[in-house]
């Protein structure tokens, strides 16, 4: 059953990320909510067991990230898909974040493509999650390494690509060519090193090249940086 908060967080001098949990294992909602209420800037305002229920919440609430496991209920396995097309299309301004027990390529791609703007696997660290909540809530992607990992594996091999760089890539672009690493772009631009790595292959698979040096002379033609 939701457990929606009847109030907004005060206003503070922190950005307040206000989080729907969606899953149909009450044990591990309350766990996630002692996890994440600890984190000043984070904030569980509802929960939610089932797709129609989540939708319904989601609509009064108007979490900046919806937490969605893939699993909602006996029936389907991946209900949480058709979850992230509805809020995607009804709400296309909320971050969507996949926490699920399912690593399949073909379920990561699907959730990008259902609107997930991330999509991380639960035994991940309580680290790591929190790093993704804050980057989903900021409009970024963010995938832990095994499922970033299988995004780029994925659109390298069917050839999906855009030519146009998002600004977020062209920000770890100038980034790179001043010769920083993975840990230092991702200080700098106050996400994870391994979104940032995803950004990287994401980026160099856009430019055509293989090598991070490759990428920055190819942006330098193109004029991007």
């Amino acid at each position: 059953m939701p457990v929606p908060s009847s109030t907004r967080e005060s206003s503070t001098s922190t950005r307040q990320v206000r989080i729907l949990l969606v899953d149909d294992h009450a044990i591990l909602r309350q766990g996630l909510r002692s996890v994440l209420d600890r984190e000043p800037d984070l904030h569980v305002v509802g929960e939610a067991d089932t797709r129609t229920t989540a939708e319904s919440v989601a609509a009064q609430l108007d979490p900046d990230v919806v937490l969605i496991d893939l699993k909602l209920g006996a029936g389907s396995d991946y209900e949480g898909l058709v979850l992230c097309r509805a809020l995607s299309a009804a709400h296309p301004r909320m971050g969507l974040l996949v926490l699920t027990t399912f690593l399949d390529e073909r379920l990561v791609l699907e959730a990008v493509q259902s609107g997930a703007r991330g999509y991380v696997v639960k035994d991940v660290d309580t680290t790591e999650l929190i790093r993704a909540i804050r980057a989903v809530s900021q409009g970024e992607s963010a995938f832990d390494s095994r499922t970033a990992a299988t995004v780029v594996q994925s659109l390298g091999r069917t050839g999906v690509q855009s030519e146009k760089l998002t600004d977020r890539e062209i920000e770890v672009l100038g980034l790179l060519a001043k010769g920083l690493s993975n840990n230092g772009i991702g200080e700098k631009l106050f996400i994870s090193a391994t979104t940032v790595k995803f950004h990287v292959s994401n980026l160099m698979r856009k430019l055509g090249v293989t090598r991070r040096a490759e990428a920055v002379y190819e942006a330098s033609k193109r004029g991007l940086i």
